[in-house]
């Protein structure tokens, strides 16, 4: 069982790292999370029964894990007024990318989940049983999202 999980992780780590980046601003604060996720993940593994994809699984538990844990001790976040002309980026992301990170953060929780799993190709569907709201719903806040980037990316 051991084996199983450490491959799952191995396989599926860029979800974790999504999440945290989304959720976290320090490097250190990120790392804390993916070891609280992964954590959270092995605690839940016995117990995961393939009913759902294993990646929706594993954003439900990240997700709920980056709240959680949000809640218990809320940092004070602070955002710039402008962003930097360049993003000095050591994982070798691009600008754009760090600009639309930047966006991101600043939506509210439930925002950044719904709009996290959208970006990762997931349907409506599954949006819907990970977030746990109506499907149609989840049309109404992608498009509510989706202006309010826009808005703040200025486009």
């Amino acid at each position: 069982m051991e084996d199983e999980f450490l491959q799952m992780i191995r396989q599926h780590q860029g979800i974790i790292h999504k999440v945290c980046r989304l959720y976290r601003d320090s490097p250190e604060d990120r790392q804390d999370l993916f070891q609280e996720i992964v954590y959270q993940l092995w605690k839940a593994f016995p117990s995961f029964e393939g009913r759902a994809k294993l990646s929706s699984w594993m954003y439900r538990i990240a997700l709920n894990t980056a709240l959680a844990s949000f809640r218990k001790h809320r940092p004070e976040i602070t955002y710039p007024v402008a962003l930097p002309e360049q993003v000095a980026d050591p994982s070798g992301g691009n600008l754009q990318q760090e600009l639309l990170f930047a966006a991101l953060k600043q939506l509210n929780d439930s925002e950044k989940a719904i709009i996290a799993l959208y970006l990762e190709d997931m349907s409506y569907q599954e949006i819907a049983a990970i977030i746990g709201i109506d499907e149609n719903y989840v049309g109404v806040k992608l498009n509510r999202i989706k202006t309010k980037i826009k808005s703040i990316l200025k486009l």
